[in-house]
């Protein structure tokens, strides 16, 4: 794998012209902006022709920045540009943990919060409520950003609530999902018996695009917990960096029967007219070959456009329904957040934690040439009642943050609350 000083190498001013170019028609062709779907990309054109010339000068590092900075200024989540390299990944998607930047009596410091089960932070040790330092002896502040490299070991030093400090290994394993950004995939889910009749899910993502082996895996969970003669359940999405299709099979445990969900929607069929009705209507995830080949024919072949709708695929009755708590918080993304609305809209459960990120699209990667990857949302997501997500997120119905303090002493003050709530119901 190439480092950037050979990738500067590599990068002539013909594949940089290249890059751009590639960006320049990507976008008014198939980006999509919700707040604004019949946005005028002219004026963006011309800042790129405006800064084009000392893209074209610049180290590799800075021509990265510049382009990305570009697709910034679009204003939507699911943005990003980046090299196929992996060496600057954030903590959600290279050490399957979230951090969340707190005041302290040294200043500000980033804070542990998510630490997903099995994933290379809680490999290492790692406590939600303790600190990151600093990455191969480099101290790391905020507002600036802890990455790491897929593939690398990193030599982090941790700090507690109490002062103490420690080094600790990161051994990032050198994979990466498949046709989603840069990432360790964390594990998808866990469950337990929490008291007497809770269960308890976690859900750290949605992985694959059809969600076939997280669904059977949230099937075998959810039977495991009713074995065990649970008629209560809380479900936990925060931290989840979002995903597939798998998301329904969540969502369908919420309710007995078909329920409508919500509806994305492409540019072209935004501006070539639509009723949510008579979009494609998806309400089951494909349990066998046959099922998932003639989905793959579906939408491969004879609808290639990502406007549909979601309906629930009516799973019947369940013992823990009316009596379910959804944890989220502000590291609840995507196809996650997709849930957390869903379940509150339509009163299928009650809500607990702080606002989800408020990044709701669908994004796809665009490969470009010298190993540059360019991701843009081309479907917007809207719920049943016509409403966006994306740059709002999904309030809790009881707020609750995870302070600190309380963290660092072992407290997850929100699922205290979710406990106290669900045994309410």
């Amino acid at each position: 794998m190439p480092t950037t000083h050979e990738t500067s190498q590599l990068l002539t001013h013909k594949e940089r012209t290249k890059i751009i170019n590639s960006v320049k028609k990507l976008v008014p062709e198939r980006y999509i902006n919700i707040s604004n779907p019949n946005q005028d990309y002219g004026p963006w054109l011309a800042l790129v022709d405006e800064r084009a010339p000392h893209l074209m000068n610049d180290d590799v590092p800075a021509f990265e920045a510049g382009v990305s900075e570009l697709l910034k200024s679009l204003g939507s989540s699911h943005t990003a540009f980046f090299h196929e390299r992996r060496d600057s990944v954030p903590p959600p998607y290279s050490i399957n943990a979230t951090l969340r930047p707190v005041d302290t009596t040294h200043g500000k410091r980033w804070m542990f919060v998510d630490v997903i089960e099995d994933g290379v932070a809680s490999q290492a040790g790692i406590r939600p409520g303790e600190f990151l330092l600093s990455i191969d002896s480099e101290p790391v502040v905020p507002p600036k950003t802890a990455n790491f490299r897929i593939g690398g070991n990193h030599n982090v030093e941790i700090g507690s609530f109490n002062g103490n400090k420690r080094q600790v290994n990161f051994e990032i394993p050198n994979r990466a999902a498949k046709d989603r950004p840069p990432m360790i995939e964390p594990r998808s889910l866990s469950c337990r018996l929490l008291v007497s009749d809770v269960g308890y899910v976690r859900v750290a993502t949605f992985p694959g695009a059809v969600g076939q082996s997280f669904a059977k895996a949230l099937d075998d969970a959810i039977r495991d917990l009713k074995a065990q003669g649970i008629g209560r359940l809380i479900v936990d999405i925060r931290g989840n960096i979002g995903g597939g299709l798998g998301s329904l099979r969540l969502m369908s445990y919420l309710c007995p029967g078909k329920v409508e969900i919500g509806h994305s929607l492409t540019r072209r069929r935004f501006r070539n007219g639509y009723r949510k009705e008579s979009l494609t209507r998806i309400g089951k995830i494909p349990a066998t070959k046959a099922e998932l080949l003639m989905m793959a024919m579906r939408f491969k072949v004879f609808q290639r456009d990502r406007s549909l709708v979601l309906v629930s695929e009516g799973l019947g009755p369940q013992p823990f329904h009316g009596r379910t708590v959804l944890l989220i918080n502000e590291h609840t993304h995507s196809a996650a957040e997709m849930v957390a609305s869903f379940a509150r809209q339509n009163r299928f459960a009650t809500l607990v934690g702080t606002r989800t990120a408020g990044q709701v699209l669908g994004g796809a990667n665009f490969k470009l040439v010298g190993g540059y990857i360019l991701r843009i949302p081309v479907a917007g997501w809207y719920t049943w009642q016509g409403e966006s997500i994306e740059g709002k997120g999904v309030e809790p119905d009881v707020a609750v943050e995870n302070s600190a303090e309380s963290l660092s002493v072992g407290v997850d003050t929100q699922l205290e609350k979710a406990l106290q709530i669900v045994q309410s119901l």
